[in-house]
C-alpha cells in the first residue's frame, strides 16, 4: 500500500506523511527522555548542515528528501498532538461524523474528521484509505457493513467543510482504482477456491463521486448498459479524470512534466482531456 501515497516519478521529498490509527498517529515525534526541544533543534540543524554539504558534493535528490523530512518532523512535534486530539471537537461534530462522545465509530469516521482538521490548517492534499472494500467473497454480508462504515462519515465531512466555508476551495474525490464485476461468483478469481458469493475486479467501468472545488452539484455524467458491465454514454478515461482534477487545481496537465530516468513524464502521459461538462 505504500505506493498509494508515494510521489511516483516526482522526487521523494514530495511523498506523503502516513498517519496511523491509534494513540500515536506518527511514530518517533517525541523527544527521548532527557532531551529538550531546543536540544533536538540543535541536532536537526547540525544534521541539515551536514546533509547540505553532502548534497552540494553528490547532488543526490534523496539527500534533499532527508533534509526536508528532518525539518518537517521537528515542526510536527508541536502540531501533531494538538491536531490529532479529537476531544477538542464538540459533541455535535463528533455525532455528525458518526463518532460518539467516547470517540468510537470506526477509524474511517475518525480519519474523515482528521482530514477536515488538516484542511483547516492549510494541508493541501489529504488522502484517506478504507481497506475494507475488496469483496471477493461473502459480499451479501460484507458490503452493507462497508457501506455503513463510510456513509455517514463522508456526508459528515462534506457538511462540515461546507458549514466552515471550506468546501468551495476543497475538491473531495471518492473512488477506487477499478470497479467490481456486476455479477457475483462463487470461485475467487485469484485463488480459484470456492467461497461465499463475491465480486472480483472489473476494469470496464466504475463510479467516482466528487464534491466542492469547482464541480457541479447534483449532477451525474456518463452511463452504463443495463447490467453495469460497460460504458455506453460519455466515457471518461483515467487520463481524462486526472486531467480534469489537475484543471480544478489550476494546473494544465499538458504542461505538468518532470524529467525522470531520461525522459519527460506527465501524469496523463500523452493522453487526457478535461471533462468540461462536470465543471461548475
Amino acid at each position: 500500500m505504500v505506493s498509494a501515497w508515494s510521489s511516483g516519478f516526482l522526487p521523494s521529498k514530495h511523498q506523503g506523511v502516513l498517519f496511523r490509527t491509534g494513540k500515536d498517529p506518527i511514530f518517533y515525534l517525541d523527544n527521548p527522555e532527557g532531551v529538550s526541544r531546543s536540544q533536538r533543534g540543535d541536532v536537526v540543524g547540525s544534521i541539515s548542515r551536514m546533509n547540505s554539504l553532502a548534497f552540494d558534493r553528490y547532488h543526490d535528490p534523496e539527500i534533499e528528501t532527508r533534509i526536508a523530512q528532518y525539518e518537517l518532523a521537528y515542526r510536527m512535534q508541536t502540531s501533531v498532538s494538538e491536531l490529532a486530539d479529537l476531544k477538542r471537537e464538540s459533541p455535535s461534530i463528533l455525532s455528525l461524523y458518526g463518532l460518539n462522545e467516547n470517540g468510537e465509530g470506526g477509524d474511517f469516521a475518525r480519519n474523515c474528521l482528521l482530514a477536515r482538521r488538516l484542511v483547516e490548517r492549510g494541508v493541501r492534499f489529504v488522502q484517506i484509505f478504507n481497506k475494507g472494500w475488496d469483496h471477493h467473497a461473502n459480499i451479501y454480508k460484507a458490503l452493507p457493513i462497508s457501506a455503513k462504515r463510510i456513509d455517514q462519515a463522508c456526508a459528515g465531512l462534506i457538511t462540515d467543510l461546507k458549514q466552515r466555508g471550506l468546501l468551495e476551495d476543497t475538491l473531495v474525490i471518492w473512488g477506487g482504482e477499478f470497479g467490481r464485476t456486476p455479477m457475483v461468483q462463487e470461485n475467487n478469481a485469484g485463488s480459484g477456491a470456492k467461497t461465499p458469493p463475491g465480486r472480483d475486479h472489473h476494469k470496464e467501468c466504475f463510479t467516482i463521486w466528487m464534491a466542492g472545488g469547482g464541480v457541479k452539484q447534483g449532477f451525474t455524467y456518463g452511463a452504463t448498459d443495463q447490467f453495469g458491465f460497460g460504458v455506453t454514454e460519455n466515457p471518461v478515461h483515467v487520463h481524462d479524470f486526472h486531467a480534469t482534477c489537475l484543471h480544478l487545481l489550476g494546473i494544465d496537465h499538458e504542461r505538468l512534466t518532470y524529467r525522470h530516468q531520461g525522459r519527460d513524464f506527465r501524469l496523463t502521459d500523452v493522453h487526457g482531456h478535461v471533462v468540461k461538462d462536470i465543471l461548475a
